[in-house]
């Protein structure tokens, strides 16, 4: 299933995904109709995806990182009852992001790019975690 949606989120704009995501409806519709229908029912939020660069759409489907970050800022923070503040959280978040940033060995592909492309969409919201990014301190 997820090898035939492939082509959904890999396709070059909005309009050749949606005939893809028609494909993939003819071919699993019948066996996963309400995933489908969910497909189809939300497409016109799902295919803002294509408003970004094929860079940018790649760092959003290539999300093994982000999830491996989100599943370490998880366990973090799940042992923490309460926080005093948002800054404590955020300290606790940036702490636990630049201890397991150490292990990340094999940069993004075209990463340059990519952080061009957002601070050229993103402008001063994304200057603010520039290091964040960047894999500063």
């Amino acid at each position: 299933v997820v090898a035939d949606l492939k082509p959904v989120y890999k396709a070059i704009n909005q309009e050749q995904g949606y005939e893809k995501l028609l494909e993939f409806e003819d071919k699993w519709g019948k066996k996963y109709p309400l995933s489908v229908k969910s497909w189809l029912d939300n497409w016109t939020n799902l295919s803002t995806y294509f408003e970004y660069s094929a860079e940018i759409r790649k760092v959003i489907y290539t999300t093994n990182a982000i999830e491996g970050m989100h599943r370490q800022i998880r366990k973090i923070t799940k042992t923490k009852g309460a926080f005093t503040s948002d800054q404590s959280l955020l300290k606790l978040v940036y702490l636990a992001y630049r201890d397991f940033s150490k292990k990340w060995t094999m940069p993004m592909w075209n990463w340059g790019l990519t952080m061009s492309q957002l601070h050229i969409k993103f402008g001063d919201r994304l200057k603010a975690f520039g290091d964040f990014f960047l894999g500063g301190g």
